[in-house]
């Protein structure tokens, strides 16, 4: 394997962070802290606890993997399409990379990036609310695996756009919404039983589920169920890169 060629792609996509630190970082953080300043503060004071978790410690982990998702998806994507817009992509395939040291040094820096953000807002809910982690590894472990399924998913993503705003539909109109309707700021077991069943269709619901239950030990769905389910988009994500890259599908503008 080419270790030099996957850290010459991890090194520059990390820079590139590093270059917009005000884009990458601090708008997110910024972002977040609004949510538990309105939600956790004005709102949350004036709501009851949820299965024994006051409301602003509650929509922490929800918050977080909103953040998580969306970075995730937007830092892969957009790593791989500036080369496809650039033109610079040829230089990448003609180097002796394969395609797998192409995808660890790609998704590896956006999940580095990801997790990174994840610890940031962490922190900085912290300075608002105060909160307990039942189950630390277990924590870590739901924010590396989905940071790296959905850094996957981003750079399929990036593989398909063939113009910027393509970069945002995904994440604007289906991740977002499916986070806000997954359970993100309330618990599923709050609503009616028709709609309980109908937002298990919803795969996000198990990936906020399984990492609320890392916090508070409480959670809406199976916890293996949760693990099961964000290993089984990882499998498709990982099988979709590999066709891509086998056929030569979309890489090239």
């Amino acid at each position: 394997m080419n270790i030099y060629g996957i850290r010459a792609i991890y090194r520059f996509e990390m820079a590139r962070t590093f270059r917009t630190l005000a884009q990458s970082i601090a708008a997110p953080v910024l972002t977040t802290s609004l949510y538990f300043i309105v939600f956790g503060k004005a709102i949350g004071s004036r709501m009851g606890d949820i299965d024994s978790v006051s409301y602003g410690a509650f929509i922490i982990p929800g918050l977080v993997m909103l953040n998580l998702l969306n970075e995730s998806i937007s830092n892969a994507s957009f790593g791989i399409y500036m080369p496809k817009w650039a033109g610079t992509i040829y230089e990448l395939l003609s180097a002796p990379v394969s395609w797998i040291e192409v995808l660890l040094g790609y998704v590896g820096a956006a999940a580095t990036k990801s997790v990174l953000l994840g610890l940031l807002i962490l922190g900085t809910a912290r300075l608002f609310v105060p909160y307990e982690i039942a189950h630390p590894l277990w924590m870590i472990g739901f924010l590396l695996l989905t940071a790296v399924t959905f850094s996957l998913f981003g750079f399929i993503i990036g593989l398909w756009a063939d113009s910027f705003q393509k970069l945002q539909v995904v994440p604007m109109l289906v991740v977002t919404p499916l986070t806000f309707l997954g359970g993100a700021f309330y618990s599923i077991n709050m609503l009616p039983p028709l709609w309980q069943k109908i937002t298990l269709f919803n795969p996000v619901v198990y990936l906020i589920s399984g990492f609320r239950w890392s916090f508070y030990g409480i959670a809406d769905v199976d916890v293996a169920m949760s693990i099961g389910m964000t290993f089984g988009f990882l499998t498709v994500c990982l099988i979709f890169v590999w066709w891509v890259f086998k056929t030569g599908y979309k890489i090239r503008n």
